[in-house]
């Protein structure tokens, strides 16, 4: 099954899914797949900008967080995805409360390189969402490994 587009679901849509949408959407663009990434929060802060922390850490990185926007994650958000990468399995849980028919397109964002969640940065120190960083960076290239034919990382 081709993966067209893809959801990246955390909790507030601050921190870890803003940095893993843009992640992931670049290292797929560098493998050259056409991908769509979004993503949502299951209790977004909708409305408001990256965190500030995790916005200064992702730029050290290369990496930008402008324009994003957190929204709330709606079932009608989780359709339009062909995958759905949630940070924690509670997020995966939550989700297939709110909308059982999709809890087949849901899998940890860090599926290839251990499985086991990605902590939430949110209200914590630096060194904290630097660590968090390179967790959703590794995750993230695992992804695209995966997801693009023939491309070995």
């Amino acid at each position: 099954m081709k993966v067209n587009h893809i959801l990246v679901v955390c909790v507030g849509n601050i921190c870890r899914s803003p940095v893993g949408e843009r992640l992931l959407a670049k290292s797929l663009a560098e493998s050259g797949a056409a991908t769509v990434v979004t993503s949502a929060g299951i209790g977004a802060l909708v409305g408001h900008a990256a965190d500030e922390t995790a916005t200064e850490v992702a730029a050290e990185h290369g990496l930008s967080l402008d324009g994003h926007s957190a929204r709330q994650f709606t079932r009608e958000l989780g359709q339009q995805a062909d995958l759905i990468l949630v940070m924690e399995p509670g997020h995966r849980h939550e989700i297939a409360r709110r909308a059982p028919d999709l809890s087949g397109r849901v899998m940890l964002f860090d599926h290839w390189v251990g499985g086991k969640g990605i902590p939430d940065p949110y209200r914590h120190p630096r060194a904290f969402h630097e660590t968090v960083y390179d967790l959703i960076a590794k995750a993230a290239d695992g992804w695209a490994s995966k997801l693009v034919p023939g491309k070995g990382r």
